[in-house]
């Protein structure tokens, strides 16, 4: 069967993400900075399913972590058949009053490690001529986020990068995944600190076991953008239709306190 490797898989779309590839056999590669939560996960999945699972501990928002998280795939022989690139964070606040720090830590996980693990394992895929790769990127990838504006430019990044590879990579077997949740039950909030911006407080959101669920069935399908729940697709795509000015404007009242 084949081996994921995902990361950010701790918590959230990444610990659904894990549960849901053990229940078809395959095996895994699970990657975060916390490894009490990644044995955690291990010990619940391998209750249910007889695979292997691998952990490893990295904090993928630093400069060389990408690299070195090969070197350790590679120097174990484990062949990485599907990537999903799940590992992100963001920042709810004015751009102005966020860290700087903060800033660097979610370019650096959001968009260089994602790319950077994008090309070293997509190059295996490609020699094997078969692959799946997930990209998670956001419904906040289809417009500029006042409040939130880092995180918004950071998944626009993740979209558009995961759609042009998606055509290069046409013809060699391996496939790329723009995944597009929208706000999901998953913990992300709290970490923002966004709880009670308008677009989640006192809001019924999906689980991130049913986002996951639909992420991971479009990867298999080789769907290259996949946008969770009706209403967030016809957002998603409505702007295209609106006014740019009306678009950042309606974009600043949703993310209010």
């Amino acid at each position: 069967m084949s081996i994921a490797l995902i990361t950010g898989a701790s918590s959230g779309l990444g610990w659904e993400f894990a549960k849901i590839h053990a229940a078809t056999g395959g095996d895994l590669i699970l990657v975060a900075r916390n490894i009490g939560q990644l044995e955690k996960l291990k010990s619940i999945i391998q209750k249910d399913h007889p695979v292997q699972i691998h952990l490893i501990q990295k904090d993928l928002s630093e400069s060389d972590s990408a690299e070195e998280l090969y070197s350790q795939v590679k120097t174990q022989s484990w062949e990485v058949d599907i990537l999903i690139n799940n590992a992100g964070f963001g920042y709810y606040g004015m751009f102005m009053e966020a860290p700087l720090q903060k800033d660097d830590e979610m370019m650096q996980l959001n968009m260089l490690t994602l790319t950077k693990l994008t090309k070293l394992f997509a190059g295996d895929m490609v020699k094997k001529g078969k692959g799946r790769i997930m990209n998670v990127a956001s419904t906040a990838a289809f417009q500029p986020g006042p409040t939130m504006a880092v995180y918004c430019a950071t998944k626009a990044f993740v979209l558009h990068f995961s759609e042009a590879i998606s055509n290069e990579l046409e013809g060699t077997g391996v496939t790329v995944t723009a995944f597009c949740p929208g706000a999901t039950a998953s913990g992300f909030q709290a970490v923002a600190g966004m709880q009670e911006s308008l677009l989640v407080k006192d809001k019924r959101l999906p689980s991130s076991f049913e986002a996951a669920s639909y992420g991971y069935k479009a990867m298999m399908k080789g769907q290259v953008v996949a946008i969770h729940g009706v209403m967030n697709y016809l957002m998603a795509n409505g702007v295209r239709f609106t006014p740019r000015n009306v678009v950042l404007k309606v974009a600043r009242w949703v993310m209010r306190k």
